[in-house]
């Protein structure tokens, strides 16, 4: 089928959204809607003293103002954290409150202290600044380092560590160090960075009285999760008390999963004022509130025998949570990450040891990759070190360690197991395409032009989410097929390849399947997007439902052609009779299913898919990128980038090329730049906008040469693996062994993100290369 699955189809939703036509929150506008502005903590950390909201509640337009007083005697809950997680000993991690408005304590820049509802948005910003607030400032800590050390900042807390968490076989991991023939061990520091979604955060409350129940519209990552962690855990009402609508999301990374204290605020409000209430956030109460990435110090080690086999890797990782628990934060550094350190490498043994800490400091949460690029870097930094250690090819090391094919399934010590994959062909081909051979001669050709090149690679491997999926499908008599996905598009292309399943299975043009989600009354359940689990999950959910509409068919085409329904079969939009030409199209049947009351008493035909599936997607792939770096200057330059990827089977080729060089541009852009950087002492955000944030640039980037090699995912039925994260977790490693490349005849071993000019320039200036 020309648009079916496997096809490069361009994506259908890009029409509507470069024409304008898309609906982001900011679009929505409802009678008598009112605007909200947030007054935030400008400070790290402070006694919150008197409120006074008297000027505020006199300007012009103001409608309300809100402290905590007025949360607490309404009944709201605190934000909460859902992924606690013991400590190693069996005790619970400490779990502090997490206020939607501050009370007796403010923990972070941007922390928010009250909200002013006005009939415009610039009058609640005017207003806002008007209010008045008595703050005893206290000493801030920012560094994760510190923070074991420091004061605890959270009442009944004795000290700032949340989680003391181990996974793997210590005893066996001590034992496999103690008879090593040669240990490699790295200080890696994965630096704090900041999501950036294009689209700002923003939400809409509103409140029907008549049917007691609230209304949210904002940008999500599946808003069946948003529902019930609103209604039960602050709001205290039943679930179908609320409802939760997401159209259009101008990206997400993670971060556009959780709640954040604006939603319940702006629902709370709405049924406060009986009027819809709208709060839009600015790009700098992005840098200020957003949920942020990363921010690990570890210190890792690896051993191997004398063949040169590792056989065992240790960690040690400090990991900020910020100043509170965010939705995921305690899953992110232990259990997302867990075990990946060992990549795709038969190393036996692994322990993990994690201590998260409190800061002053934005709550830290999943971000793009959410642990896996964490433990990609751990493992491919080492790989590198250890290779130029024992005096042989980064390629030749990874090529002796790595699971070979006639190993799977292979069972990880802790991480689980990878059922599918040709790591050491997928190797071999990226080298050969980076013409890796041949690249003394560019290294030598560099030099003669006044620049130092190097080389590096990374092999990453992804353990992508399971768990459940739903969708529903109909056929309709008007010859449509709609499709509502349990799934949350953040700009992936969703509709385009779920479309392509649809059309696929249906044997029906492609322009006639038409997919939504993001509406919590639509679809009974759905588990969202994230951990690059959609096209598995909603692909298995879809499978499940045009099965069941195909069956439902065949009963009706059966009760029409008066035929056994056993005797029906379904190809290419049309139902026939085995062994004859009669036969009866798909929509003619839709058509009679409503004189058909035994069978359906729709107007259609229509089905829901149920998907539940707890084995693992794991996408791997090599990546090499070469650099050249002007020693005057500090600057590198990217000139060549290589990928080679396993997604096992692509159902639409550009997409999945898309998802990559996005991936890729975002790992490029923490180990390039990025770096959310606080004031040791104040703990101000000194990188709180783009005039101070690096961000990755088109003329930064290079061109990418990319290829798949296809090994089927032999755990779910469509044999895909996920990509939406993928290319971040190759990118950031492979970009800094390239540059350790480039610099080792300065005497570099070792340089942590992001590699920035300066920080190059300080090495290199007035010095000549070895």
């Amino acid at each position: 089928m020309k648009f079916g699955a496997g096809q490069p189809v361009r994506r259908l939703e890009d029409n509507r959204l470069v024409t304008g036509h898309g609906q982001y929150t900011d679009d929505f506008q409802f009678p008598g809607q009112t605007y909200a502005a947030i007054l935030r903590s400008p400070h790290a950390h402070a006694k919150l003293g008197a409120i006074d909201t008297l000027a505020a509640r006199e300007a012009p337009g103001v409608i309300a103002v809100y402290t905590n007083k007025d949360i607490e005697a309404a009944g709201l809950g605190p934000v909460p954290c859902m992924a606690l997680i013991p400590n190693k000993d069996g005790t619970p991690m400490f779990n502090p409150p997490r206020p939607a408005l501050a009370k007796g304590r403010v923990r972070h820049l941007g922390d928010p202290v009250a909200m002013v509802v006005a009939e415009t948005a610039a009058q609640a910003r005017d207003a806002a600044e008007l209010i008045q607030v008595d703050y005893e400032e206290l000493p801030a800590v920012v560094d994760t380092e510190a923070a074991l050390t420091a004061p605890a900042l959270h009442e009944g807390a004795k000290s700032n560590v949340a989680l003391d968490h181990e996974l793997g076989d210590k005893a066996a991991v001590d034992s496999a160090f103690a008879s090593a023939a040669h240990v490699t061990k790295l200080r890696i520091i994965n630096q704090r960075i900041v999501v950036n979604a294009m689209e700002p955060r923003a939400a809409v409350g509103l409140y029907d009285k008549a049917g007691d129940r609230y209304t949210l519209h904002t940008g999500s990552q599946g808003v069946h999760g948003m529902r019930a962690i609103i209604a039960k855990q602050v709001l205290k009402v039943e679930d179908k008390k609320l409802r939760v609508i997401t159209k259009e999301v101008g990206g997400g990374f993670g971060m556009k999963s959780f709640v954040y204290p604006e939603y319940p605020l702006v629902l709370f409000a709405a049924k406060q004022l009986g009027r819809p209430v709208k709060w839009t956030g600015d790009r700098g109460e992005s840098f200020l509130t957003d949920t942020q990435g990363r921010d690990h110090v570890t210190n890792a080690s690896i051993a191997f025998d004398k063949d040169h086999k590792a056989t065992a890797v240790r960690v040690e990782t400090i990991a900020n949570f910020g100043a509170y628990l965010s939705q995921f934060g305690p899953f992110i550094p232990t259990m997302a990450a867990g075990g990946m350190q060992v990549g795709v490498y038969a190393i036996p043994a692994i322990h993990q040891h994690v201590r998260c800490v409190f800061t002053n400091t934005v709550p830290v949460d999943a971000y793009r990759g959410a642990g896996r690029p964490e433990a990609a870097y751990v493992i491919e930094r080492l790989m590198d070190q250890a290779a130029q250690e024992l005096k042989i090819s980064p390629a030749e090391l990874r090529l002796k360690n790595f699971i070979r094919p006639d190993q799977m399934p292979f069972k990880f010590p802790v991480a689980g197991t990878i059922d599918s994959g040709a790591f050491a062909k997928n190797l071999e081909d990226a080298t050969k395409q980076a013409d890796w051979s041949n690249f003394e001669a560019r290294r030598k050709a560099a030099r003669a032009r006044g620049k130092v090149a190097g080389i590096g690679m990374s092999y990453y491997v992804e353990r992508t989410a399971a768990g459940f999926e739903m969708a529903h499908i109909e056929v309709r008599a008007d010859g449509e097929v709609r499709v509502i996905a349990g799934t949350q598009s953040n700009g992936q292309g969703h509709e385009t390849a779920y479309a392509q399943l649809v059309a696929d299975r249906l044997g029906v043009p492609i322009d006639i399947v038409k997919v939504t989600s993001g509406d919590s009354d639509a679809i009974r359940a759905g588990g969202g997007t994230g951990g690059s689990r959609s096209i598995m999950m909603a692909g298995g959910a879809i499978g499940v439902a045009v099965t069941d509409i195909i069956e439902k068919g065949k009963a009706l085409a059966a009760n029409e052609l008066e035929a056994a329904t056993g005797d029906i079969e379904y190809a290419d939009g049309n139902f026939r009779i085995a062994g004859t030409d009669r036969t009866i199209g798909l929509f003619e049947v839709a058509r009679i299913a409503k004189t058909q009351a035994n069978v359906t008493g729709a107007e259609g035909i229509e089905a829901d898919g149920e998907f539940r599936h707890q084995s693992n997607t794991w996408p791997n792939g090599c990546h090499i990128c070469e650099v050249e770096i002007d020693p005057e200057t500090g600057t590198t330059e990217i000139v060549r980038y290589t990928i080679v990827d396993d997604f096992g089977v692509i159902v639409n080729p550009m997409l999945v090329e898309g998802q990559v060089h996005g991936g890729v541009v975002q790992g490029l852009g923490q180990a390039m730049g990025e770096h959310a950087q606080y004031d040791g002492s104040s703990g101000q955000l000194m990188t709180g906008s783009y005039m101070d944030y690096w961000m990755p640039r088109a003329d930064n980037m290079p061109k990418m040469s990319f290829k798949t090699n296809e090994v089927r995912c032999t755990t779910n039925p469509l044999g895909v693996k996920g990509c939406g994260e993928a290319g971040t977790v190759g990118a950031a490693p492979s970009f800094v062994n390239a540059v350790i490349d480039a610099l080792r005849p300065y005497g570099v071993s070792q340089i942590d993100m992001p590699v920035t000019p300066l920080k190059v320039w300080e090495i290199t200036k007035g010095r000549a290369a070895a």
